[in-house]
């Protein structure tokens, strides 16, 4: 039987326990099912039972990140007799530390990230990769405490999309008083010109998109630089194209590469930097695993480096 996983992240004083708490008191969130709450930071807010509107809410504290354990967790689930499980998790623990913990039947159902409007663009700008970790997978992420006077909603809005294209993003002016993100996200590109530029500063939003709506790009003619990757038992007619991308900070960046098909590739220099004029088929190939984007090179002309050589968004 699965067990359904409710995961709240964000920092200390985020408003992570008052969002809980009025979820617990909701008799259409809380129906009375055995629920483990998992309380892996105490603030200044504490849960109160007595207004719970079901009583099968079990409190475990998780007070270091090293009791974070498939056995542990097992324990507690076995022990409760749980049918859901609640977490309110630690803003400086990594949620891998989390996902890899799960039981085999723990399924994450929703996933919401809480933020202090007043501190979050410290917190991103001192603790980017934290931040980062806590909004990359949200379903959800609430800003809280904002102030129509000062709320920049571009920055926060660009700041949630370098992390996650699909969140939902709600800013919370007060009770009862919210209102959803409505700011659009267009590509710098036109996907509708008889041939898509990516500039060197769009590299790393236009790899993103191409994997997230692949089919999209089906048919499409692009022009971009990159550098070439040779080797790994690929034919003498393929390469992988790409370039390192920064997503989040410096330990982050990886080669963000994609399949390229041309009749020359033996001879291009492993590292160099070229640009491609290419046509984009989604097909399946053995590099993927399964369909992905591959390019058929019509030019393949050596470059200098971008500048900066590392994409970001």
């Amino acid at each position: 039987m699965e067990i359904p996983v409710y995961l709240f992240t964000g920092f200390l004083e985020a408003g992570k326990t008052t969002f809980i708490q009025g979820a617990l008191e909701d008799s259409e969130f809380n129906a009375g099912e055995r629920t483990l709450l998992l309380i892996c930071e105490e603030g200044i807010e504490e849960y109160d039972p007595d207004l719970h509107f079901g009583r099968n809410i079990f409190p475990e504290v998780i007070e270091d990140e090293g009791e974070l354990t498939t056995e542990k967790l097992t324990v507690l689930q076995k022990a409760h007799k749980v049918e859901r499980v609640i977490v309110e998790y630690n803003g400086m623990w990594l949620l891998e530390k989390f996902f890899q913990a799960m039981p085999e039947d723990w399924v994450i159902y929703q996933e919401v990230t809480m933020m202090n409007a007043e501190t979050f663009l410290t917190y991103n700008q001192n603790m980017r990769q934290l931040v980062f970790d806590k909004m990359k997978t949200a379903e959800l992420v609430v800003f809280n405490r904002c102030d129509r006077a000062t709320l920049d909603k571009e920055a926060f809005h660009k700041i949630v999309r370098v992390a996650n294209r699909k969140s939902q993003i709600i800013y919370e002016f007060g009770p009862d008083d919210a209102e959803p993100d409505d700011l659009p996200d267009p590509l710098p590109y036109d996907m509708n010109a008889p041939e898509i530029e990516i500039r060197d500063d769009w590299y790393a939003e236009w790899y993103r998109d191409i994997n997230e709506n692949q089919n999209n790009y089906d048919g499409k003619v692009i022009t971009v630089k990159g550098r070439v990757a040779l080797g790994g038992g690929l034919p003498k007619d393929e390469f992988v194209f790409g370039r390192h991308v920064m997503t989040c900070c410096v330990q982050d960046i990886q080669f963000a590469g994609l399949l390229c098909k041309w009749k020359n590739a033996s001879k291009l220099k492993h590292g160099g930097w070229v640009e491609i004029k290419a046509k984009i088929k989604v097909e399946h190939s053995d590099i993927y695993g399964e369909p992905g984007p591959v390019l058929y090179c019509e030019k393949v002309l050596g470059t200098v480096a971008c500048d900066p050589e590392v994409a970001t968004f």
